[in-house]
């Protein structure tokens, strides 16, 4: 791990601990360091430039959950110590909300929701980040319809004029790293799996899927088998069906003990214009930031965790329609 703390043992032993080191140990001031001065973080929610806005982040979600753990699923990784490296990271967060903030007044409610983080790191530090929150999860488990917490997300943050607008392709700023990944066949494996899900061919999820996977899905949904992976990509899909699919980035792997592997970052751009998980179209633009992540075993694909924001679609919508 050239240019790394050495107390590490690898990657993700790293993004693992400093994550824990940051939030968990409340060492928020190693972001000054741990975090370049001009890192570019994009989230579903916004566009930030710069380790101290970053903080301030950081600060404000621990006010209102103080006692949140960030619990390591994996980490996903792609590069080298010289060239850099790219992780996809999962974690489960446990939190009680505790404080006044965003999602209103405390109610002392006990939460569980997911994260994935990309992260591009070189010499100890991150300096580029992609980073998606299941917010929908932890709204509905605060008793709030996605829906309705960006309506009073709009209302908190000045209105429709003046609130801040989710992030899109066309707000992209250019940060250091402009890798795609890897080719590994098992990245390579679940791309053509989503694209082909994106193409609407029916036949892929029986395929491709193992009978008995497990499914984890955006607003902490979990499912199983091949009917509950078709109603989650049919209802995304046929919500956008004339938008286009981008693969952003891929990684695979294999790795000792555990099974082969894939993180795919991608989007989904174009108009809401069908029928489906958000309800009757509207013709609003829309701009999905996803990341899903995906174990294959025996029989095809195991495990599949795929996350987006609902929160910011549903903003997307309400700031077209009013």
């Amino acid at each position: 791990m050239k240019g790394f703390d050495s107390k590490y043992a690898n990657f993700p032993d790293w993004i693992n601990g400093i994550t824990h080191e940051i939030w968990e140990d409340r060492g928020i001031d190693k972001l000054l360091y741990l975090y370049s001065d001009d890192i570019i973080l994009r989230s579903p929610h916004s566009l930030i430039i710069g380790n101290k806005p970053v903080i301030e982040a950081t600060k404000a979600t621990l006010s209102e959950f103080p006692d949140r753990q960030l619990l390591g699923e994996d980490v996903i990784w792609s590069g080298t110590p010289e060239t850099g490296m790219l992780s996809s990271h999962r974690i489960i967060s446990t939190a009680s909300h505790m404080g006044d903030g965003q999602f209103g007044k405390a109610t002392g409610t006990k939460i569980v929701f997911r994260t994935i983080a990309d992260c591009h790191a070189i010499n100890n530090q991150v300096n580029d980040e992609w980073l998606i929150r299941d917010v929908g999860a932890m709204a509905r488990q605060l008793g709030v319809h996605p829906k309705d917490f960006a309506r009073k997300q709009i209302d908190s943050e000045g209105g429709m004029d003046k609130c801040l607008h989710p992030f899109k392709d066309s707000m992209d700023q250019p940060g250091p790293y402009t890798g795609k990944g890897n080719t590994n066949e098992w990245g390579e494996k679940y791309v053509d799996i989503l694209k082909r899900i994106m193409d609407s061919d029916q036949s892929v999820i029986n395929d491709e899927y193992d009978r008995g996977c497990d499914l984890e899905y955006p607003g902490g949904v979990s499912g199983h088998s091949y009917s509950d992976a078709n109603e989650f990509w049919t209802g995304l899909r046929s919500s956008m069906p004339s938008a286009k699919f981008t693969i952003e980035h891929q990684i695979g792997r294999e790795d000792p003990y555990m099974s082969p592997r894939a993180a795919v970052r991608w989007s989904l751009k174009g108009k809401h214009d069908g029928w489906g998980v958000f309800g009757e179209p509207t013709g609003a633009d829309l701009y999905v930031m996803g990341v899903s992540h995906a174990e294959f075993g025996p029989w095809g694909l195991r495990r599949e965790y795929t996350l987006f924001d609902e929160t910011s679609m549903w903003k997307q919508i309400i700031l077209k329609t009013g």
